[in-house]
């Protein structure tokens, strides 16, 4: 009985863990949502503002693992090859701009499967 209790304990832990993993996955709406505030900078140049940042730091919270990286890289690759007027100088300035580092990049060029 002991040990029925002791698999039951240790499955209902193995699928809480799954659940939560799942949960924090990054999605494109995320990274839309993150970005949003950054698309007249992206678009125009000049200096980002306090929102685009905050966007960017939220993006960067997102990702902590390789494969939400690779998620949110592809996510914002796809957004920039939807908009012809992303000025790529300012996507590739972005993040020292708003003093974060980070190796999610804004560019329609990217190969997000090279992301660590």
């Amino acid at each position: 009985m002991k040990g029925a209790a002791v698999i039951a304990l240790l499955v209902a832990l193995a699928m809480i863990h799954f659940m939560a993993e799942t949960a924090s996955a990054v999605t494109c709406e995320d990274v839309n949502n993150a970005l949003d505030p950054c698309l007249s900078y992206l678009t125009g140049g000049g200096t980002p503002s306090s929102g685009c940042c905050n966007g960017v730091r939220i993006l960067i919270s997102m990702a902590p693992t390789a494969s939400d990286r690779q998620t949110a890289c592809q996510c914002a690759k796809d957004a920039a090859s939807r908009n012809s007027n992303l000025k790529e100088d300012a996507a590739a300035a972005l993040p020292s701009k708003c003093g974060v580092q980070t190796n999610i990049p804004i560019s329609p060029n990217t190969d997000c499967s090279s992301i660590s």
